[in-house]
């Protein structure tokens, strides 16, 4: 197993991962219900994108002998209707100084390790997904 989901009343869940410990709490968004407090399902779908390119790409990186230490990434989720899913998922990454300096070849590596992390190879190929690499934006992938 590798979680537990309780649902504890008012539309929220707790979801623990077994092996940890750890807890994530989630809440429907607010219009869908909900009080919107706290990540949504869906929010968590569009966030785990984030998240495991993210990862993917700090493995890969470790191995090139470097850290990506100090990126981020926002995260936009865009809702469609009738059926109510995830239409979209926009993820903007602000790279730091000191990765703007990375050779052309390594931050292709790096966007293509990204570009191809398990999560978004298991998003439906209906719900569009745009990346705007911030200060790569001009390096080939």
């Amino acid at each position: 197993m590798t979680s537990s989901v309780l649902y504890t009343g008012g539309l929220r869940t707790t979801c623990t991962h077994l092996k940890s410990g750890n807890s994530v709490e989630t809440d429907a968004p607010v219009d869908n219900h909900g009080k919107g407090e706290r990540f949504s399902p869906t929010d968590l779908m569009a966030t785990s994108l984030a998240t495991c390119m993210i990862t993917v790409m700090g493995i890969k990186a470790q191995g090139m002998g470097f850290d990506l230490d100090g990126v981020t990434i926002d995260v936009l989720k865009i809702m469609k209707q009738e059926p109510r899913r995830v239409g979209g998922i926009n993820l903007h990454f602000h790279i730091p100084a000191n990765l703007l300096e990375l050779e052309e070849k390594t931050i292709r590596i790096l966007k293509n390790t990204g570009e191809t992390c398990p999560v978004i190879k298991s998003i439906h190929p209906d719900i569009e997904v745009k990346i705007d690499w911030g200060g790569w934006n001009q390096t080939g992938s």
